[in-house]
């Protein structure tokens, strides 16, 4: 039987395993073998016999090649030869990147040779997997488009051994199978963000199925073999002989191999990249590198529309995530052709089969202890992991057209089968239908950390000299390159006995990356202690990010109160406006510790109200330039994990001085209104106060309030009362802010407001272990909206006042439009799909996106899949300086829409507030001018733009590490799930109970089969459930967006990774 989609050869010979070749010989039987089988996993089989050969020739160090390779190809094809319905595996991961990408990433270090014909060139012809089986293209049939796998693939040594009886090829006489073999489309991007995988930043795979039992180094299977040593070409195999090609550190020129060739560019000097800049021949910008696709990377266009494209790690040319780096732009002929409908090209059916916006990243915000506090409004729920190219690169034809379509055989016949375009030149494409591609040749600032998590190895091959100095890490992040460490960091046992620590994880930082290998150096910091644990993959995530968890220095501490206990000194009460007696309250989650907000509301005689915000002020014991300032500035922000806080400031000043407990007399900064019961302001003041809380109020002692009106509360249902005042009293000033705060709310939406309300996960747990009792999504209620409303008031109100003040030097805060390219693409799913959503401003967008459905439960589900999709074109919130902008409409909030914002309401936690707090002091006469420079200002709004997005990505990540350990220690867990997204071999379902996102493989279920169609422009899956009993009937089912499922989840074997499973229907 041939081997599925590939033709043979009568002139192919059998290759066997240690056969005996002489040199030349060799060479031209491999080249002629290689001519004339295009199949990828034949030149994979006998790359592996090349190498095999020569690995006496070469430093062990160099290719790590082992036995990992094979085995995880046969596992593959022996778990699809098992479901009995899988197609060929995929060799080549992503058409589009080279060998050296792979190698230099994660551990081979071929160098790099020229384009010759007959070599692998990015783009070939080369099978992809979506969940670990062939994703082909669909046969166009009338009216419909299909594609059928239910064949069964012969493993790899019976395909290989069925070459030896070659066959001539019958070029018209191509199967079905055939043709839909030769019609392969490139997999999609996506994935499960929020699926909670081991992979930190890589939440599952979208190329590797459940299915598979990875081990726990998953990082290693897929870095080291399917990476590192799989596919070199024939030319890069050869020329190795005679070639140093030994990225080990101080590695010995042995064996007169010459000198180490360089496999990255030297960086330009800073005056030629200034020189660059000014002249726009270079593009800076912030790094974003994929992170389901390490070898692809994203810079934002100044354009604002496509991003350019960086394709591969030689082009990343050692920059990490996060970077701000400098790019040249590479020739028009090296840029990517993408399909757009504009450029009149059939879009193939797999392709079309994947909503070109469908978030499959899932952005979370945690309520814990303050972590949502209600004056955060969602302002955009963009991923910095989620790139733009999530669809676009799915729809790119990974061709290089630099010889203007003058490819290899093998080349052309993948490209023009899946675009008719790769024949043309460039230059007389439209820009629609081209993304640009760039290399990077500079590094302004390592933003990235340079710290990763992972895991420990020994060298190869122990008699070499570098394995007597080194040790492997391989990190769990694959956007970080692998490092050699020093043996001495290791553990004392692990030259003797490294398979004990197989399972522990390690932190180590890279301390230098040459320009003539693929490895990092770095340095093992610690051992974290047993991956899957809470307390070292906590450790870890923060290491990661950069997140300051050490204890605040005796500097820093000097800075505060020495005379404990602390009173107000009454030099200072008398600078104040005295508002002790008046009737102020916190209401805040039921576990604050850090109340930096209160509240206040008071009828007066002309039937108006008195409305007061009054927060903590941080800036009385944060003097600007002490040693706490610095420090406060570093950090930026607190970091809300699930189990703890990583507070900004000394726990003295969070808990205890600066935190409005109730009846303490604290110093606070006030915004008092008088306004109308219809929420109209009528008058403001600005000032400095000292209050009294008489009461701490958590959200559902106001919601209880809210709900029972004439309910007449007892002392026992509430926290200590202030004797000062009554609970009646509290309770009618609860209710008069919820009315207001009602039409506050309904005047903000009606003049254009967006909200995009997203579930959010929360967790109980245990008091003495710490480990997750149980998980629920956390109710956004009326007394959650009351709070908001007033901190959004009060955050505009100073905006205002600050900007009015000091038009150069005001800290705002701006909301930039969603991106037009995800946009566009949100916007043609919707019509697909015949949603009819108004995407011509925000009050547009919110106001049809709530009247879209109804209030019953299906309902309900299709609009928390559709916010997660509007969610996604949706750029991040960011501080910046007033005068750093020229353009008053570039100060805008988008998803407020309006014209100035800032952050005035938590100093306690942002350190952005503290400057609002200083600038607002000076502005009203009661405090010094600020000293910070328009300059420093912008630089630190920077500063704490990267900060608070690495302290949401933790926030993620906490979530992720206790909802993995949660399904591990009390799972399977069942739950209603609706689709998101739908793929040849696979569906993304958003879970419902639990608020993730899942893909769900066939491969992984018990069917007889599955088919893909195309309904006009909807996609469609069938399954057909085999029969669990002889005799019955095959259960159809039906898989189509917004389609309500049942779904089980289950850990897997490896640590912090589950996998979800549809359940089978009942039959009809």
């Amino acid at each position: 039987m041939d081997h599925i989609g590939y033709a043979r050869s009568t002139y192919a010979q059998p290759v066997k395993d240690g056969a005996s070749w002489s040199g030349p010989q060799q060479k031209n039987a491999y080249a002629r073998l290689v001519q004339q089988h295009h199949s990828s996993r034949f030149k994979f089989y006998l790359d592996y016999v090349a190498q095999k050969l020569h690995l006496d020739d070469a430093d062990p160090e160099d290719i790590t090649l082992d036995s990992a390779c094979m085995d995880d190809l046969k596992a593959g094809q022996g778990n699809n030869a098992a479901n009995n319905r899988s197609t060929p595996k995929k060799i080549c991961e992503n058409p589009g990147v080279s060998k050296v990408d792979r190698m230099c990433e994660h551990g081979g270090t071929i160098e790099k040779a020229d384009s010759q014909p007959g070599k692998y060139q990015p783009g070939g012809e080369c099978s992809t997997i979506q969940g670990g089986e062939l994703e082909e293209k669909a046969v166009s049939t009338p009216g419909s488009r299909k594609t059928s796998h239910n064949v069964i693939q012969p493993p790899l040594s019976k395909a290989c051994s069925e070459l030896e009886e070659p066959q001539l090829v019958k070029p018209k006489q191509k199967s079905q199978a055939g043709i839909k073999s030769s019609q392969r489309e490139q997999k999609a991007e996506g994935g499960d963000k929020r699926g909670f995988a081991r992979i930190r930043n890589q939440s599952e795979s979208a190329s590797t199925p459940p299915s598979h039992d990875r081990k726990r180094q998953l990082s290693e299977s897929h870095s080291e073999a399917m990476h590192s040593a799989e596919f070199m070409s024939p030319g890069q195999a050869w020329s190795s002989r005679g070639t140093n090609r030994s990225s080990a550190p101080n590695s010995d020129n042995k064996r007169g191999k010459g000198r180490k060739r360089n496999i990255f560019e030297a960086y330009m000097t800073k005056d030629e990249v200034s020189a660059g800049l000014k002249k726009g021949e270079l593009i800076q910008g912030s790094l974003r590198i994929n992170p389901k696709k390490f070898h692809e990377a994203f810079l934002p266009s100044p354009d604002g529309l496509r991003d350019i494209f960086i394709d591969g790690v030689v082009s990343r040319n050692r920059a990490l995530n996060g970077d701000v780096v400098v790019v040249k732009l590479l020739p028009q002929e090296q840029w990517k052709v993408v399909k757009p409908d504009s450029c009149d090209v059939e879009e193939d059916a797999g392709r079309a089969a994947i909503p070109k916006n469908s978030p499959l990243v899932l952005s979370e915000q945690h309520v814990q202890d303050g972590g949502g506090s209600p004056d955060l409004i969602i302002e955009a729920q963009f991923d910095s992991d989620t790139e733009e190219a999530s669809s676009l690169v799915s729809r790119m034809n990974n061709i290089s057209l630099g010889d203007h379509g003058k490819a290899s055989k093998e080349h052309q016949t993948s490209a023009v089968e899946s675009n008719a375009l790769s024949t043309q030149n460039t230059r007389h494409l439209p820009d629609t239908c081209l993304q640009k591609t760039a290399k990077v040749v500079y590094v302004l600032e390592k933003k990235h950390s340079r710290a990763a998590t992972g895991f420990i190895k020994p060298l190869g091959d122990k008699s070499r000299e570098a394995a007597k100095k080194y040790a492997l890490f391989s990190p769990v992040d694959h956007r970080v390159p692998r490092i050699y460490i020093p043996l001495v960091d290791c553990p004392d046992g692990f030259a003797v006995r490294p398979q004990d620590y197989a399972n522990t994880l390690f932190i180590c930082r890279i301390t230098a990356w040459k320009e003539d290998s693929n490895f990092a150096e770095g340095k093992l910091m610690k051992s974290l202690g047993q991956a899957g644990e809470i307390e070292p993959e906590t450790e870890g995530i923060l290491t990661e990010y950069g997140v300051d968890f050490t204890d605040f220095s005796e500097k820093v501490l000097k800075c505060l109160p020495q005379n404990l206990p602390w009173s107000i000194p009454q030099e200072e009460l008398k600078k104040r406006k005295d508002l002790r007696k008046e009737c102020i309250f916190t209401i805040d989650p039921a576990t604050a510790r850090d109340l930096d907000d209160a509240l206040s509301c008071k009828r007066l005689q002309d039937g108006n109200f008195e409305v007061g915000v009054h927060i903590a002020d941080v800036s009385y014991f944060v003097q600007e330039g002490s040693a706490l300032d610095t420090m406060a500035s570093e950090r930026a922000t607190s970091v809300y994990l699930v189990q703890k806080v990583i507070p900004m400031l000394p726990r003295l000043l969070c808990e205890e001085l600066c935190s409005l407990n109730p009846m303490t007399d604290r110093l606070t900064f006030s915004v008092i209104w008088k306004m109308t019961p219809q929420g109209q302001i009528l008058d403001e003041w600005f000032g400095r106060t000292v209050i009294c809380s008489c009461v701490k109020l958590s959200y559902d002692h106001a919601q209880s309030m809210i709900e029972n009106p004439d309910k007449l509360m007892n002392a026992d249902e509430l926290p200590p009362v202030s004797p000062q005042h009554t609970i009646d009293e509290i309770h009618q000033a609860v209710l008069d802010l919820h009315n207001i705060a009602q039409n506050l709310r309904k005047q903000r939406f009606d003049e254009g407001a967006l909200r995009l309300d997203q579930l959010k996960l929360a967790f109980t747990l245990d008091k003495e272990s710490g480990m997750p009792q149980g998980c629920y999504i956390y109710n956004y209620r009326d007394s959650n909206k009351l709070v908001e409303e007033f901190m959004l008031l009060a955050n505009m109100a100073v905006a205002h006042q600050i900007y009015r003040q000091f038009p150069g030097e005001a800290l705002l805060r701006r909301h930039p439009p969603p991106q037009t390219k995800l946009l566009n693409d949100l916007m043609e799913f919707c019509d697909q799909m015949g949603l009819q959503l108004d995407f011509t401003n925000s009050g547009t967008l919110h106001k049809s996106l709530n009247d879209q459905f109804g209030n019953d439960e299906y309902s309900n589900a299709r609009k928390e899949v559709l916010t997660n999709m509007c969610s996604r074109p949706m750029q991040m919130a960011l501080y910046f300086c007033s005068g750093a902008l020229k353009d008053e409409c570039l100060f805008r909030h988008y998803a407020l829409n309006v014209p100035l914002y800032t952050h005035f309401t938590s100093p306690i936690r942002r350190f952005p507030d503290l400057i609002v707090h200083r600038l607002l002091a000076a502005s009203i006469g009661c405090g010094p001018p600020l000293k910070m420079r328009q300059d420093v200002i912008q630089k630190q709004a920077e500063h704490c733009n990267d900060r608070k997005t690495a302290s949401k990505r933790v926030q993620e990540l906490s979530a992720e590490l206790f909802f993995a350990v949660y399904v591990r220690e009390c799972g399977p867990l069942e739950s209603e799930a609706m689709v998101m997204g739908v793929l040849n071999e696979a569906f993304d379902v958003l879970i419902l109970r639990y608020g993730v996102q899942k893909r769900i493989y066939c491969n992984a279920l018990p069917l007889l089969s599955s088919n893909f169609q195309q309904i006009g422009k909807k996609p469609e899956l069938t399954l057909i459930w085999k029969p669990e009993k002889d005799g019955e009937q095959p259960v159809r089912q039906v898989i189509g967006i917004f389609t309500l499922l049942e779904v089980v989840l289950k850990s897997d074997n490896v640590p912090l990774k589950y996998t979800a499973l549809l359940k089978k229907p009942e039959a009809p």
